[in-house]
């Protein structure tokens, strides 16, 4: 067996792979996977096809691929909101610690807190002011009800004791199109969303959700320059149904650290707001088990229902 599995690693792929991608065509984590997927194709000579299997914030994704053949031709761009942090608010068609072999972290997202023009704010300072003066009156828009976009929010709410109104949304486009409309006021976002609209004016850049500044957006200040501690990220990882051959994940654990390895493709990424994070399939593991601690603390404090 052990033999067979070796011989067919340094086979595969022998036909195409399928990336299922748990947000909609044209979203950032789409287009980080339809990056990465171009350069498997150009690797191995085998298309990569990006299936884009959108809803219930990454939980259609997540069980299409759970439910996948173990054979290293399923394999998932998965979000942390998806994998990590509805588990804990809803009961979910799998269990991500058992049913999905980790291949690597491809990026980290901060997310960027945006405004509409017309909201009186330029600051989180002025923000949190604004929050407390007028409780709920003000808008925060999110992709869905527990991804990091809405826990952004209401981290600020816990830390801050500012009101702020949860608005979710069936996707990302359809948040961003009413936050520029000023039907909502506020919102947390992946930069490559909604920077480029801030830097036409269209919308406001309070602050940054990462540890520290963006190279980016390097005149956008961090959240926690203002609320020490905080930290608003969403990341995306490959992974697989559980059961992949070792040496399969190890072939495209490989391919994936090579690939945010290279200068000019990491410098893409960079340029976009997104931070190349490339590790073994074991620092993942690891990383989502911490991750799940992280964002259970976040759940519990901001009294959202946490998952007996």
């Amino acid at each position: 067996m052990l033999l067979a599995a070796s011989a067919a690693a340094q086979t595969y792929p022998v036909r195409p792979i399928r990336m299922v991608v748990p947000n909609l065509a044209g979203s950032a984590t789409d287009s980080v996977a339809r990056m990465v997927a171009q350069r498997f194709t150009d690797a191995w000579g085998q298309q990569v096809v990006v299936d884009n299997r959108a809803g219930a914030s990454g939980i259609i994704g997540a069980e299409v691929t759970s439910k996948a053949a173990p054979d290293g031709y399923t394999i998932m761009m998965a979000t942390s909101a998806g994998i990590i942090i509805l588990p804990l608010l809803t009961k979910v068609p799998y269990e991500s610690a058992r049913d999905f072999s980790p291949i690597s972290l491809v990026v980290n997202s901060p997310q960027m807190l945006v405004a509409h023009p017309s909201v009186p704010a330029t600051n989180v300072e002025e923000l949190v002011a604004l929050g407390r003066a007028k409780p709920k009156q003000l808008n925060c828009a999110s992709p869905g009800t527990g991804t990091s976009n809405h826990l952004g929010c209401e981290m600020i709410k816990v830390m801050t004791k500012a009101e702020f109104l949860h608005v979710p949304y069936k996707g990302t486009s359809a948040a961003v199109t009413d936050l520029v409309g000023g039907q909502v006021h506020i919102m947390f976002n992946s930069m490559p969303a909604v920077w480029p609209l801030a830097k036409a004016g269209k919308l406001r850049a309070l602050a940054h959700g990462g540890v520290k500044r963006s190279s980016a957006a390097p005149d956008v200040p961090t959240v926690a320059e203002t609320l020490p501690g905080f930290q608003c990220v969403t990341w995306y990882a490959l992974i697989a149904p559980r059961g992949v051959p070792p040496a399969i994940v190890g072939k495209l654990n490989g391919e994936t650290v090579k690939i945010l390895n290279d200068p000019p493709f990491a410098k893409k990424l960079v340029d976009q707001g997104q931070e190349p994070a490339p590790t073994t399939p074991e620092e993942l593991g690891k990383y989502m088990q911490s991750e799940t601690g992280r964002w259970a603390t976040v759940v519990k404090g901001a009294g959202l229902a946490l998952r007996q």
